[in-house]
């Protein structure tokens, strides 16, 4: 099968890394539930903005520290683990009984987080010479993981090569002609 080219808008993106995590399981990927409340443009904002320093700053503490690095480059799951952490967050459906307000989850903020990881991997593909190949890699591992709790894939259903060197497979494949 030919592959197509590579993706150049945050959506094309998007959508070949659900392909790929689809074809990965073998199932159709489960959209997360929403609260039925509306959320104010304002609020939604926020929560965005809230993420996407978390971003920035576990990024720039590996960047610093290099404490997650091993052989092959710092760790995502290690590098990122506020922005996984808030992630889940946003998309929580249960919790305690004992707890005094009910579940919200958000998944429009996730999806616009996703938009924003997805700009940033293109961008940094972009950058001539000027892009550290450690940001991209692990911004790109970063998407695939959002990507997965988002639509509650676990890391035993997509096997040892993940969504991220599966996609680097198939975008080099499809330079090759």
């Amino acid at each position: 099968m030919e592959q197509s080219a590579q993706p150049t808008t945050p959506e094309e993106l998007l959508q070949a890394r659900r392909r790929s995590l689809q074809q990965m399981t073998g199932r159709p990927l489960r959209q997360p539930e929403a609260d039925g409340s509306p959320l104010p443009e304002e609020r939604r904002r926020y929560l965005l903005e809230e993420i996407q320093d978390l971003y920035w700053n576990d990024l720039e503490w590996e960047n610093v520290t290099g404490e997650e690095e091993l052989e092959g480059g710092p760790l995502t799951e290690l590098t990122f683990p506020g922005v996984l952490a808030y992630t889940r967050g946003l998309l929580l459906t249960e919790v305690p009984s004992d707890s005094l307000a009910g579940p919200a989850p958000r998944p429009q903020v996730v999806e616009d987080f996703l938009t924003f990881l997805a700009e940033r991997v293109l961008g940094l593909r972009g950058a001539s010479g000027g892009s550290d190949p450690d940001t991209l890699r692990m911004t790109s591992e970063l998407l695939d993981q959002v990507l997965m709790v988002y639509h509650r894939v676990s890391p035993e259903d997509v096997g040892p090569l993940g969504p991220s060197e599966a996609m680097a497979d198939q975008e080099s494949t499809s330079d090759d002609g």
